[in-house]
């Protein structure tokens, strides 16, 4: 089993929270990782573990024992219940712990019952620091899904293939997406065509026949879904028309290459888009690793009118972090120069150029490196 290296950050929340809700997606190792922590576990999608749950709850909550709610959101009477076992003892700490796949119905209900009471974190797929150097090299291609190929090999694509249709038959719809099963999986490849680009929701609704509305409405439920991720523009008074649009990128790589049809790392390479999927890429294993150490922040990236380009501004508060992407093995000074330039219209205190050069130069705080040079950095 790979060890997830979001399990200290785990536990440190339990020890200082009564409850924590870890969310994630589908598959992505949640229960798994919960039941290494040890306790009693309850799937709620299943009407005989609730019933179980309902009987066992006045022993389960006056023993020991850790409880496990998995999708708690499909059961949304038991957050009042965990309310109501947490108030009648507030000191005792690490008590529930909720797993959930839909992050807005979990928030919801979790606001209503378990504000001041609950910490949230999320568990990633796979991520490529947490794997085996001889399975790094295709985790780009096949994603971080555990069964999806990382750990499996033969089972990409056609794993990813099912994942989406049951996300699309039945989990979306059961979450309240309103559009039929065919209309979703059109939104999801045409949401893989533009990954990387300038979201346009009206384009996308003229090839649906749907309106600017409700195509955004059906983009809330894939981002809550933690399919995609709406990463929003850095605004800045710089005195420069900014771009106010936000970009779109597929979570996991995996996803995004089941569905444009891209079976082996040489396919993907002679793709038009694959400097889009390894930007992408990089994005969410920055944002994952910052997040599984605990480290709060904010993602953005910066787009100026006339050409001024950062694929991804971090905000830490106190400090700001400029990274620019580029699929490459030869990146040039040039390219250096001009991220230094742009990370300086906004005051950049970091900059790093990430590239899949061999060999990575520079300090702490400027340097032109690959993925394992810029994990380090990160660390």
């Amino acid at each position: 089993m790979v060890k997830r290296s979001l399990l200290s950050e785990l536990r440190r929340r339990l020890a200082r929270s009564p409850a924590v809700a870890l969310v994630g997606p589908r598959q992505c190792g949640k229960t798994t990782l919960a039941q290494t922590l040890g306790g009693a576990y309850y799937d709620l999608e299943q009407e005989s573990e609730r019933l179980r749950l309902d009987l066992e709850w006045a022993a389960r909550t006056t023993g020991r024992a850790r409880i496990i709610l998995d999708e708690a959101q499909a059961w949304p009477e038991v957050f009042a219940r965990v309310r109501g076992a947490i108030d009648q003892d507030r000191k005792r700490h690490g008590r529930f712990l909720l797993l959930g796949s839909v992050a807005p119905a979990l928030a919801a209900h979790a606001s209503e019952s378990l504000t001041g009471r609950l910490s949230t974190i999320e568990l990633t797929p796979l991520r490529w620091s947490e794997l085996a150097r001889t399975r790094r090299a295709s985790h780009w291609l096949r994603g971080g899904f555990p069964d999806g190929g990382i750990l499996a090999p033969q089972a990409f694509p056609e794993w990813q293939h099912d994942y989406l249709a049951l996300v699309v038959q039945r989990d979306l719809p059961a979450w309240g997406l309103p559009a039929k099963p065919q209309v979703t999986g059109r939104l999801l490849r045409l949401l893989a065509a533009v990954h990387g680009q300038l979201w346009n929701a009206s384009r996308i609704g003229q090839s649906l026949g749907l309106s600017y509305h409700t195509v955004n409405s059906y983009l809330d439920f894939l981002v809550g879904a933690f399919l995609i991720r709406r990463l929003p523009p850095f605004e800045a008074n710089l005195g420069k028309r900014l771009v106010r649009s936000p970009k779109l990128y597929w979570r996991d790589s995996g996803l995004l290459h089941a569905l444009l049809n891209v079976p082996d790392e040489h396919t993907l390479l002679n793709q038009p888009w694959v400097g889009a999927s390894w930007e992408g890429y990089v994005i969410e294993q920055v944002i994952g690793e910052l997040a599984a150490h605990g480290k709060r922040v904010e993602p953005y990236f910066f787009r100026t009118s006339d050409g001024h380009e950062i694929d991804l501004v971090l905000d830490f508060g106190k400090e700001r972090w400029a990274i620019e992407v580029k699929l490459s093995a030869s990146p040039t000074t040039a390219d250096m120069d001009r991220l230094d330039r742009t990370a300086d219209m906004i005051g950049a205190t970091r900059r790093y150029l990430v590239s899949q050069t061999p060999r990575s130069v520079g300090t702490d705080v400027r340097a032109s490196c690959n993925l394992s040079g810029l994990m380090e950095r990160l660390a």
